[in-house]
C-alpha cells in the first residue's frame, strides 16, 4: 500500500468514527481533516526528488538540510558512480563542482553515457567565470554560489523544472529520431545525409557512384524507416537525431 493511499485510508477511518459522534464539534473535526489531506495532496504534487551529488559529508549534509526545509525530498551520493548505480528516473541533480575530482560536465557526459538524463545544477563556494561557463556549456542548467540561501534555491529549482519540462519533450523526440536514424543502412544513411544537404536523386546518384533508380529505391526504403511522408520530415528527423547527439 502506497504512502497516498495509507494515509488517505487513515483519515477516512478517523473521519467515520468521528461522524458516529453527530455532534458540531464532530462536523468541525472532519472538515479539518478534510483541510489535512487537500493541503497533503497539494504537498506531495509541488515536492521535488533532488539528487545531492558531494564527496564532502558535512557540505552534503548542510545541503539536505536547505532541501527538507523547502518542503522536498533529498537523496545524497558521495560520488558520481552512486547516482549512476541508483540511476534516478525523476528529480534534480545538485552537484557540487570539483574540477580536481571530477567536473560537471563530466557528470553531465558520464549520465548521457548511461542513457540517463536529469536537470543539473551546479554549486560551488567560489565559482569562477570559466566554470560557470564550461558548466553551463555541457547542460547544467544553473549554477549557484554557497552556502546555499533558501529563497534564491527554492527558485531555482522552481524555474529548473521548468525548464526540464520542456527539455524532456524536445529530448524525447529527439532519442525517438536517433532510434530511427540507427535503423538505417549505411547506404541508406549516405542518401540521407546528402538529402539533407539538398541534392537531388541525379546528385546523390552520381556522387554515390549508383543509378538515380537504386537511390530512388534506398530513399523509399528509408523513409519508410524513419516513418516519413516526405522528404522535409526525413531531413526534420536527421536533424532532431543530430541535436541528441550534441545533448548527449
Amino acid at each position: 500500500m502506497s504512502e497516498k493511499i495509507s494515509q488517505f485510508y487513515i483519515l477516512n477511518v478517523i473521519k467515520f468514527l468521528v461522524f458516529s459522534k453527530s455532534d458540531n464539534f464532530s462536523k468541525i473535526c472532519i472538515v479539518f481533516f478534510d483541510i489535512i489531506m487537500i493541503f497533503g495532496d497539494f504537498i506531495m504534487k509541488n515536492r521535488s526528488i533532488i539528487h545531492i551529488v558531494d564527496g564532502i559529508s558535512s557540505r552534503r549534509a548542510q545541503l539536505a538540510r536547505i532541501v527538507f526545509a523547502g518542503g522536498h525530498h533529498a537523496e545524497i551520493y558521495a560520488e558520481l558512480a552512486e547516482l549512476l548505480a541508483h540511476a534516478p528516473a525523476e528529480g534534480v541533480v545538485v552537484a557540487y563542482d570539483e574540477p580536481s575530482c571530477g567536473s560537471i560536465s563530466s557528470l553531465i557526459q558520464a549520465m548521457a553515457r548511461a542513457g540517463q538524463w536529469l536537470p543539473v545544477i551546479a554549486v560551488s563556494e567560489s565559482p569562477a567565470t570559466d566554470m560557470v561557463v564550461r558548466a553551463v556549456r555541457a547542460g547544467a542548467l544553473d549554477y549557484i554560489r554557497l552556502p546555499l540561501e533558501f529563497a534564491p534555491f527554492a527558485e531555482a529549482i522552481a524555474q529548473v523544472e521548468r525548464v526540464a519540462h520542456e527539455q524532456r519533450a524536445q529530448r524525447a523526440r529527439a532519442a525517438a529520431a536517433r532510434q530511427r536514424v540507427a535503423r538505417l543502412s549505411r547506404r541508406e544513411l549516405e542518401v540521407l545525409n546528402r538529402l539533407v544537404e539538398g541534392c537531388s536523386n541525379k546528385t546523390i546518384a552520381r556522387e554515390l557512384e549508383i543509378s538515380p533508380r537504386t537511390v530512388e529505391i534506398h530513399r523509399t526504403k528509408m523513409m519508410g524507416k524513419l516513418g516519413a511522408r516526405h522528404a522535409a520530415e526525413a531531413v526534420r528527423v536527421c536533424i532532431d537525431a543530430a541535436s541528441f547527439r550534441e545533448a548527449a
